[in-house]
Order: structure tokens, then sequence, then C-alpha cells
């Protein structure tokens, strides 16, 4: 099975996140043995987004949710790095700014949405307006309650525009999210990550896992699909997620443009700029 089809959650279905592992790999023991895949998603994600640069018909919107240390950041960098800046973006979705505030709350997404040609990853995404805002109880349940609906349209807008959206919730434990603050704390190259609200957030974990429990089931729809991937383990994470992103990219059978201009005419022109080159 596909992990498009194992991770993927299906439209109208009840997300129960205790009954996915979370440490789920398939096959795969360790890194090393997942190596060969990843060098050769690496080379596969380089073309593809070649191919969609090029092709200039239609843009991929990769939505990134996860708890705190669930590895939004290292997912980015497997699944941006192989890739050419010229096509690509990465937005992070931060406390709201006076302007942003001022507007919907699907504003400042859309305004960070990918152009056609382009690859785009948000970092957190428009979804924080049902999870951190339902969990702090930033706006009252009659308002957020009314998010999830407004998303699948906003959604579902991009879609018929052309914009292919994949959206993934990295899975972590409670165990393994505790054992990689522990790491930042140890790491000196790492500290510069630590947060107080890793801790205060920690708090609330059941209330964050019903808030995405909801959203998951409420939001995932053939358009704009959610895949729940285990990421206890970093190297499976960035297997899976690249799996699904090539996968969707090979489907989209995409073609290298005609050139607009007359070839025979450029080598003709080539040819005699040579000719002159070599009679000097």
């Amino acid at each position: 099975m596909r992990y498009s089809e194992r991770f993927r959650v299906a439209p109208g279905s009840e997300v129960v996140l205790r009954d996915i592992d979370p440490s789920w790999n398939d096959k795969h023991e360790s890194k090393e043995s997942a190596e060969a895949g990843l060098a050769a998603q690496a080379g596969k994600l380089r073309d593809l987004q070649y191919l969609l640069y090029a092709e200039d018909r239609r843009a991929v919107l990769l939505c990134l949710q996860g708890l705190d240390a669930a590895g939004k950041d290292g997912t980015i960098t497997h699944v941006l790095g192989p890739m050419n800046p010229q096509g690509t973006r990465m937005h992070a979705f931060k406390v709201p700014s006076r302007e942003e505030a001022a507007h919907d709350f699907l504003w400042r997404a859309h305004q960070h949405a990918p152009a056609k040609g382009e690859v785009v990853i948000f970092n957190r995404s428009h979804y924080e307006d049902v999870l951190v805002a339902r969990v702090h109880d930033l706006v009252p349940k009659s308002v957020w309650s009314k998010r999830y609906d407004q998303i699948n349209a906003f959604e579902r807008t991009l879609a018929e525009a052309g914009t292919h959206i994949l959206k993934f919730y990295l899975h972590i434990s409670a165990e393994e999210q505790l054992e990689r603050f522990k790491q930042r704390l140890d790491d000196p190259a790492r500290r510069w990550k630590i947060s107080e609200t890793d801790y205060t957030e920690r708090a609330l974990w059941h209330e964050y896992r019903a808030a995405y429990e909801e959203a998951l089931s409420r939001t995932s729809t053939p358009h704009a699909p959610w895949y729940v991937i285990p990421s206890n383990h970093k190297w499976f994470r960035n297997l899976a997620v690249s799996d699904i992103v090539i996968e969707t990219l090979e489907s989209l059978g995409m073609e290298l443009p005609r050139p607009t201009i007359d070839l025979a005419d450029i080598r003709r022109r080539y040819h005699e700029a040579a000719n002159k080159k070599k009679t000097r």
C-alpha cells in the first residue's frame, strides 16, 4: 500500500490519534535502511519541481501542522532542500500582526498562497485559527466552529484555480516530544529553539489533540487531503512526506513546454557565428 493511501484521512472519517502509532516505520528499522530511498527521492523532487516551474500551469501548497518539536522545520529542509529556490517559498505563520488581525482569518493565508509554477510550504497555517484560537479561547466557539466550512471553501477556491493542496499532520508521542525538548537543552546548537511556550503548551496536550482530531476529521477533502504521518522517527517522516509529494507531482503528467522561438533559425545563427569565429 502506498503511503498516500495508508496515511490519508478519508473524507468524512473520524480521526482518533491515539489509535495511530507515531512510531510506525514500515519495513525500515533505521535511517540506514531507508537511505537508498531517501537519496532517490531528492533527485525526483528536484526534477519534478523543475517540470512544475517550467510548465507554469499549476501550483502546489504543502501545509505542515504538528505539536511543538514534531519536526516541521526538518521536513521543510528535506522537501524544499533539493528544489531550486527560484520556484519555491516557505511561509511561517506566527501570532497575527496588527494588519493581519484587522482582516478575516483567511486573509493572511491567501496572501502567501502559491502562484502558478510554485511550490509553497506553510509552516503552521490557516489551521492555527481552529487550533490555538480554540485551545486558548481566543474567540468564542460560535466563531471558531464556523471556520471549518470556511477553510474548506477557501481550499476549494485554490484547488479550482489549479493549486494542488497536501496537508500533513506530523504525529509524535508525548514521550518523543519530551525527549526532543531534552535534546534542545543538551545540544548547544539547538538551545536557541527553546521557548517558554514549549512547556506551557505541553500542559495542554489533550486539548490540542482534541482540536487536531476535529480539524483533521472535518477538513480532509478530495481536493485538499490530510495525511497523518508517523513522526517519532525523523527519517521515516521525511521518507513518507517526500513519497506522497512525489506521487502527487508524478500524477500531474507534467511536460516541458514547447519552445516559443524558431529553433532552426537559432541553430543557423549559431553556426554562422561559430564559422565567423573560426575564420578570424
